[in-house]
């Protein structure tokens, strides 16, 4: 079983819940789909990370608004009939034996081994739908099968205030899992649940405990009787069961890690790729981020002072000032507007000349960023319509979070959401 030739792993990425946290961007779509990074989706990147490592036949388990990411996947990822490579979409469907929508991961998992199991797998990789990072998964692989272990779990190491939020795992000076914790109370003493000093490698000093990131490898005969049950997920359930009867290892992993379930840190991730050296690298061609290939023409700039943006396919930007900005596909923004920090993400298409005059006949601005706006700290979601003067969250004032009727206010932030219309002279 060493030789990874041999093998027969099934990568199954999870689509996550309703998204309640990235409302309102997940209001008509999943998480998975979520647009990043200006051209791409949250689900291209563990999508990559496989593809990447040799690992093509990929699952992916949905059950909300799954529309988009249906259009996305159909679109994106095409493999030809000699790699026997795939990404399939399961969507929650009822069936004799199960009539209700997934209840957990575990639960999402078990309910698709009738998919899973005619394919005869050697292994399971399980990956969340909604995390940015670069992972070699046939390292990871290579660390489970050398150890023997029965599942192996990815681990990041985290400080004493980050580990309050995630699943915190006890190992051995094998890195061996022999104990598991869920989001320890900040004021809860955990000093012996540090990461023992035989396995700190190179981590920095201050990051002492370990956070499961929700990545697992599962021999396939264990992941298969692990599940012969009613326990719904795998962090709550399923793993602090194995770890009393199974071989359960850590996979430290030491690169950047984030995970983007939420408004604020969806927001910061974006921003942080126009830094100089940003944390997450788009720019490695032998590993690259695949997306769909929509055949835009190049961006087009009459004249504009530009810092550390990027810029999408497609755009049209006139005269105009930005900082620190993620400018989606089609964006087109107008003469006299200033955007400091801002995630624009474009548009499905261009407005055609009629299209245009219908917008004039009933007073709706046009799809894009009209002329002399100031925007500032805000997400701009697709189709949205952006009015002549509009000032946006550059006035000085605070909104507590939820709907505003133009806009939404999340974990501070202010999102315009898709398709909305706001009008010339707005100020929010």
């Amino acid at each position: 079983m060493a030789n990874q030739e041999k093998m027969r792993v099934l990568s199954i990425i999870l689509g996550g819940g309703k998204g309640t946290r990235l409302f309102p961007l997940t209001k008509e779509r999943s998480k998975p789909a979520v647009p990043f990074g200006g051209k791409f989706r949250i689900v291209d990147i563990p999508i990559s990370n496989c593809i990447n490592s040799g690992y093509k036949r990929i699952y992916l388990l949905t059950q909300f608004n799954s529309y988009s990411l249906h259009m996305h996947i159909t679109n994106s990822y095409n493999f030809d009939s000699f790699s026997h490579g795939f990404v399939e979409i399961l969507a929650a469907e009822q069936t004799i034996e199960h009539t209700s929508w997934y209840e957990g991961t575990a639960d999402a998992v078990r309910k698709n081994f009738l998919h899973f199991k005619p394919q005869n797998p050697t292994h399971y990789i399980i990956l969340s739908g909604d995390q940015l990072y670069r992972m070699d998964l046939r390292a990871f692989m290579k660390r489970h099968l050398d150890s023997g272990a029965d599942v192996t779990i990815a681990t990041t190491a985290v400080n004493r205030t980050d580990a309050s939020g995630f699943g915190i795992m006890k190992i051995d000076s094998t890195n061996r899992i022999t104990e598991f914790m869920e989001k320890p109370a900040p004021d809860m003493n955990i000093d012996s649940w540090k990461i023992p000093q035989e396995a700190r490698g190179s981590l920095p000093p201050e990051k002492e405990y370990l956070a499961s990131m929700g990545i697992y490898i599962f021999n396939a005969p264990v992941m298969e009787e692990m599940l012969d049950n009613s326990m719904t997920d795998f962090g709550k359930e399923i793993i602090p069961a194995a770890i009393k009867t199974k071989k359960i290892n850590s996979y430290i992993f030491g690169g950047y890690w984030e995970d983007i379930g939420t408004i604020r840190s969806f927001y910061e991730a974006n921003i942080n790729l126009t830094e100089n050296t940003p944390q997450f690298n788009f720019y490695d061609e032998n590993e690259p981020i695949y997306t769909h290939m929509r055949n835009l023409p190049p961006s087009k700039i009459n004249r504009a002072d530009i810092h550390s943006t990027i810029t999408a396919e497609g755009c049209i930007i006139t005269d105009c000032k930005l900082e620190h900005c993620v400018i989606g596909i089609r964006s087109v923004i107008e003469t006299g507007s200033w955007l400091d920090g801002v995630i624009s993400m474009g548009a499905d298409f261009y407005e055609s000349d009629e299209e245009k005059q219908d917008n004039a006949a009933h007073n709706r601005p046009n799809i894009g960023i009209g002329h002399g706006c100031r925007i500032s700290h805000a997400i701009i979601d697709k189709n949205a319509h952006i009015g002549d003067n509009c000032s946006i969250n550059v006035s000085g004032n605070h909104y507590d979070d939820g709907d505003h009727g133009l806009f939404y206010c999340a974990d501070g932030i202010i999102v315009i959401p898709k398709n909305a219309v706001i009008p010339s002279g707005t100020v929010i």
